[in-house]
């Protein structure tokens, strides 16, 4: 499965999840490229993303700061994930 996120930097909130089928992948790009496009000048304050993944579920698990607030993301790491402090 492939996933065409828009993420609003921020507020830290996705604005849009679009999922699309493995053989839809050249569909999946051009709606990717539209999106940047169309967001112009606020692209930089947007991320247009095109993942993939075997579920949603797993989209969730791997790329957890679409999906969570960056304060909760740093009181639980990644099972197995060392918190990193680069001060």
């Amino acid at each position: 499965m492939l996933f065409l996120i828009q993420y609003d930097r921020s507020r830290g909130q996705i604005v849009s999840l679009v999922e699309f089928a493995e053989s839809d992948r050249e569909k999946a790009s051009q709606e990717r490229l539209t999106l940047e496009l169309a967001l112009g000048d606020h692209l930089a304050r947007q991320e247009v993303v095109l993942l993939e993944a075997d579920s949603e579920e797993a989209l969730r698990r791997t790329h957890r700061r679409f999906f969570e607030e960056w304060m909760a993301l740093m009181e639980t790491p990644a099972q197995g994930a060392p918190i990193v402090d680069e001060r």
